[in-house]
């Protein structure tokens, strides 16, 4: 299945992260207003467990998506330079 604007992204306990606003190759942006975290709007789709008719699941937990170890490359290196 497809990841589509307006489907809900979940975690891997069905908590909700954000709303898909868009696809951008191989990362999903969010809606700014409904992200978890509105700092880090996107998400890349290696993070993707499975794909519902309505639900984007991701194979971590809210708590390992909002670290850095999941942050997507590009911010990962903005965070270094900056420390």
């Amino acid at each position: 299945m497809e990841i589509c604007a307006l489907m809900e992204v979940v975690d891997a306990n069905d908590q909700h992260v954000g709303t898909v606003e868009s696809i951008q190759g191989d990362r999903i942006k969010m809606f700014e207003k409904d992200a978890l975290d509105p700092k880090e709007l996107f998400l890349n789709r290696s993070q993707v467990a499975e794909v519902d008719i309505n639900k984007v699941r991701l194979s971590q937990k809210v708590s390992a998506i909002t670290t850095r170890a999941f942050l997507s490359l590009e911010h990962a290196k903005e965070i270094t330079r900056k420390e």
